[in-house]
């Protein structure tokens, strides 16, 4: 589900760990608090906490532009064509062969394509969105990804031999497992704010609001209920402050957040 998706690096240890917050009634305080403690050392041995994201490395690996968290980063590209990454993301840049190509190996990244004659093609996660306009985003998400466009038109092929979808401006379409989903009218300018530190949502899971606050956060947010991921918030946060987005959230939501040491917050 979409909450395991988000701790998928921890794996069933920390489960087992997690679910001795949750002590019978027999159970002193002092045991709960053990279990807590014991947790926050396996989590501070396996790297965990902040600063360590094996996952990511990996990803990093052959990356030629990477963002780390916290941090939007701008860079121009060989062809004067600007990409912005949102924090914690990554992408390898190929032009060769009388096109350009950039693959997105995590998170998100705004494009300003200039025009130069050549293809402009961005892959994420199996699909492909090929430039016809000029700005645009490509977010990845699991199994897939999704394109939204500010400015221009962008063509959308959800797996190689599908066909084409031709997104306009204010329009966005996702795909997973190389299948197309629903073409979506939305307001582009509110859901691409990140760019200038405002993280905007109306009607989005909490699973995919709290990915999007954990690009921001020093440390580790990890959500333990599918429940919970899938329950759907509205509102606006500054990207500059995760704990406040997630303090505010919690009021109207009612979760509960466990903060361990090593940077890591559990939300339950």
């Amino acid at each position: 589900g979409p909450a395991l998706r988000l701790a998928d690096e921890e794996s069933a240890s920390l489960q087992r760990l997690l679910q001795s917050m949750d002590p019978p009634a027999r159970r002193s305080r002092p045991r709960w608090a053990a279990a807590l403690a014991m947790a926050a050392g396996l989590l501070l041995m396996v790297g965990v906490g902040a600063g360590w994201h094996p996952f990511d490395q990996a990803q990093d690996l052959g990356a030629d532009y990477v963002s780390r968290n916290g941090q939007v980063l701008t860079v121009t590209l060989a062809d004067q064509s600007q990409v912005t990454l949102d924090a914690n993301s990554a992408i390898a840049v190929d032009f060769s062969h009388g096109q350009r190509r950039v693959q997105l190996r995590r998170g998100a990244a705004f494009f300003h394509v200039s025009h130069t004659g050549e293809p402009f093609v961005v892959q994420a996660n199996g699909g492909e969105a090929h430039v016809l306009g000029t700005r645009f985003e490509v977010r990845s998400q699991p199994d897939g990804a999704q394109v939204t466009v500010l400015e221009g038109r962008v063509g959308v092929t959800a797996a190689q031999g599908r066909a084409q979808q031709v997104l306009g401006a204010g329009q966005q379409q996702a795909y997973r497992d190389g299948v197309a989903q629903p073409l979506a009218t939305i307001d582009a300018q509110a859901q691409l704010a990140w760019r200038h530190g405002q993280l905007n949502y109306y009607r989005a899971p909490l699973g995919n609001v709290v990915r999007d606050l954990a690009r921001y956060y020093p440390g580790r947010i990890l959500l333990f209920s599918d429940e919970l991921a899938a329950r759907t918030v509205s509102g606006s946060f500054s990207s500059h402050d995760p704990q406040a987005a997630l303090d505010s959230l919690q009021t109207v939501l009612g979760f509960q957040q466990y903060k361990l040491v090593g940077g890591l917050i559990v939300l339950r």
